[in-house]
């Protein structure tokens, strides 16, 4: 069998255990569409007074950035060293946060001037970073989300997901939204809402139909990105190498 074959059966099982099981299946109404940067492989996406924060990855690649949302503009941005591969990224008390994949390193910087301000590290890989105003919430490709002290980085608590009985792997980008957590799920254009108290998966928002994968330009262009406007309740979602950044409504 073909390896486009074998991707595209092991992205259809993958999607049938996301909306397996009990979870309610959400849809979703589109609003409106920006420009995004089409060569950015999107890993972290904030939105924080009127602007959309970024995280790119790939090694020699990766940037943090300021972008904004109208015109797709980059701001402001800066690269990271060749050999770290940018991943999630948060917003904390005046600062960002951005993980790196397989270099066990984090970088907090100061929002406004991109001043690398500190580092700390962490076993495993770092995937998705969010934040519910007590802990930092990350996600490591697992079935399994960790809580940390803000203060020391140190696991204080790992949280199982369920949908029903089954794991859910492959959690990746993460948004704190209104109590619940939301998680792209990497290889599916699904997203879950967690409840952070028992792990439970409490809806799938299913989004394939928002950017077709015909359009796509390869396997790699992956939905993965989430960024919600507590100010207004805005709702943003994009993928990997995507042209457009979508304003959606939950359904």
């Amino acid at each position: 069998m073909k390896p486009g074959f074998i991707l595209a059966a092991l992205v259809m099982l993958w999607c049938g255990v996301v909306l397996a099981d009990s979870a309610p299946v959400l849809g979703y109404r589109l609003v409106a569409s920006y420009p995004h940067d089409p060569s950015a492989f999107t890993q972290g996406l904030i939105f924080i007074d009127g602007k959309l924060y970024e995280s790119t990855g790939n090694y020699d690649r990766s940037t943090l950035r300021r972008v904004e949302l109208q015109t797709g503009r980059v701001e402001q941005d800066i690269r990271l060293a060749p050999n770290l591969f940018g991943e999630g990224l948060m917003y904390w008390r005046g600062r960002l946060v951005q993980l790196t994949w397989r270099e066990r390193l984090g970088i907090i910087y100061d929002a406004k001037t991109f001043e690398r301000l500190d580092t700390f590290t962490y076993t495993g890989e770092g995937w998705g970073l969010t934040h519910d105003d007590r802990h930092w919430i990350m996600s490591d490709g697992t079935d399994e989300l960790r809580f940390l002290d803000p203060e020391t980085q140190a696991v204080t608590r790992r949280l199982p997901v369920r949908n029903g009985a089954r794991p859910v792997h492959r959690l990746n980008e993460l948004e704190y939204i209104d109590g619940t957590i939301w998680a792209n799920v990497w290889r599916s254009d699904h997203l879950v809402r967690i409840a952070p108290d028992s792990g439970q998966v409490t809806a799938v928002l299913d989004l394939t139909t928002l950017y077709p994968s015909s359009e796509r330009v390869g396997p790699e262009a992956v939905m993965n990105g989430i960024a919600h406007d507590a100010a207004t309740g805005r709702l943003f979602v994009t993928g990997k190498y995507w042209p457009r950044l979508y304003e959606i409504v939950i359904e």
